[in-house]
């Protein structure tokens, strides 16, 4: 399984000084225990109901300044992290869809990080997150018809040779490489900033990639963390 990091576009740094994420890729097998991820799930939202990481207001009101700064208003589309927490407070919890959607969901709102999943098998070139210049396509879906768009010029995003896979950093993904878990080669990324100690970022990784060695045990995993490495 060669290593693949993905690429970070300066201006991006520019914006969100002190960013760091950690990039994991899995070559998938056999789905063992589906009720992982619907576990993990089920723990997570419980954890922000009763309780709460000490770093998470902080970190969610980082991402709103970082996300203001490329022109997106937080209180209308939020950081992935802050959407689905919000959910989990309005209605106590969230429903199964998928069990490694499930598992890096719990991981997202646990630890009050972005995580994305994706299905690489999807991909044409590596991974890299730019600012966008307004002509790029992005597939979605609208009243349940596929359909595209393009972002706003000077969006953050997340794109492939082909086109944007998710718009304003990591609020909403594409439909083309859209992760579950009948995905062959799978791509996660954990996206922080300096608010969150890099230990807890890391300790998100390794909860991760257990989930994923518990659901699938003859899965290869690697990782890599990509950013800055200051930071305790």
């Amino acid at each position: 399984m060669p290593l693949m990091t993905p690429q970070i576009d300066p201006r991006v740094v520019a914006l969100a000084p002190g960013f760091r994420a950690l990039s994991i890729r899995v070559d998938a097998a056999a789905l063992v225990d589906r009720m992982v991820g619907a576990q993990a799930l089920a723990r997570a939202c419980q954890c922000v109901t009763a309780g709460d990481v000490p770093w998470a207001q902080a970190h969610l009101s980082a991402w709103d300044q970082v996300f203001k700064r490329f022109g997106a208003k937080p209180s209308r589309t939020p950081c992935s992290a802050q959407a689905l927490r919000k959910r989990v407070l309005r209605e106590g919890g969230l429903p199964s869809i998928d069990p490694v959607v499930d598992l890096y969901n719990a991981i997202s709102i646990e630890y009050a990080i972005p995580v994305g999943g994706e299905d690489l098998t999807a991909y044409e070139g590596a991974p890299r997150l730019t600012i966008a210049d307004g002509s790029e396509r992005f597939d979605t879906m609208k009243e349940g018809t596929p359909t595209h768009e393009s972002p706003d010029p000077g969006e953050v995003v997340w794109c492939d040779d082909r086109g944007v896979t998710c718009r304003r950093w990591n609020w909403r993904q594409g439909v083309r490489t859209r992760l579950s878990a009948e995905s062959g080669q799978m791509w996660f990324i954990l996206e922080s900033l300096p608010e969150m100690p890099r230990s807890a970022l890391q300790e998100a990784g390794d909860r991760l990639m257990e989930g994923l060695r518990q659901m699938m045990p003859g899965a290869r995993i690697e990782s890599v963390l990509i950013g800055s490495p200051e930071g305790a």
